[in-house]
């Protein structure tokens, strides 16, 4: 698997993901400033890490998504190609029309620093294959504006296609409205494009792939992508 992180002002996560991405391969990834206007030749995954990308400035991710490099990365997806967007990855994602609706300000106005747990809703996606269907993992939440929102139509379209790849729960997987920190709508974290070689979702789970550190609930979906694109 040969993987690119794309850093942009303000990425602050692109360490953390570099780290677990290597610990699944053996490989270092490379790392593209926002500036560059192509990818690595035979790039299979492209990552949008978190951080707060032009200081959260207008939109959160709005300018991120007019960087050059983004024009690489929309015609990798449309090739076909794997593209995994985290926090801040998320939101620009979004602003880029690579995945619909919008991240909006948490429900609590406040900013959110705690972990979550997340039920996967599929699991023949190359991000959650190495997971159970309905099995919960632990991850780290950091962020101001996670609050998913879309229209009625949009979200009953993923829904019904089974495009929400996972879902704010409890440690015994209840949808709650507790477990739902942000206010997302449909307690929505993560979600798919059509093709479900696109992912974008709130959490963290680069924080946790190591045992020394915070445990591997994140582990097995560094581990899907690395045996899913293996086997391309």
């Amino acid at each position: 698997m040969k993987a690119a992180i794309v850093v942009f002002p303000g990425t602050n996560r692109e360490r953390d993901m570099a780290l677990a991405l290597q610990r699944v391969t053996g490989a270092k990834p490379a790392m593209l400033w926002h500036r560059d206007a192509a990818l690595p030749a035979g790039t299979d995954l492209v990552v949008l890490p978190g951080g707060f990308s032009y200081g959260d400035y207008l939109r959160c991710g709005a300018m991120a998504a007019q960087s050059p490099i983004m024009q690489a990365v929309k015609d990798h997806a449309a090739r076909g190609g794997h593209v995994l967007g985290v926090c801040n990855g998320f939101q620009i994602l979004c602003e880029a029309g690579l995945l619909p609706g919008a991240l909006l300000r948490n429900a609590s106005l406040r900013f959110l620093s705690m972990d979550c747990h997340m039920r996967v809703e599929r699991t023949d996606t190359p991000y959650t294959s190495r997971f159970q269907r309905g099995a919960v993992f632990r991850a780290t939440m950091a962020h101001g504006d996670g609050n998913y929102f879309a229209d009625d139509a949009t979200l009953d379209r993923l829904e019904g296609e089974g495009l929400v790849a996972l879902r704010y729960a409890t440690s015994a997987g209840e949808v709650t409205a507790d477990a739902n920190r942000n206010g997302a709508a449909r307690s929505i974290a993560g979600i798919l494009s059509p093709n479900l070689r696109v992912l974008g979702l709130m959490p963290h789970p680069e924080n946790q792939v190591d045992p020394a550190i915070d445990g591997t609930d994140g582990l097995p979906m560094f581990e899907s992508l690395a045996e899913t694109l293996a086997a391309a």
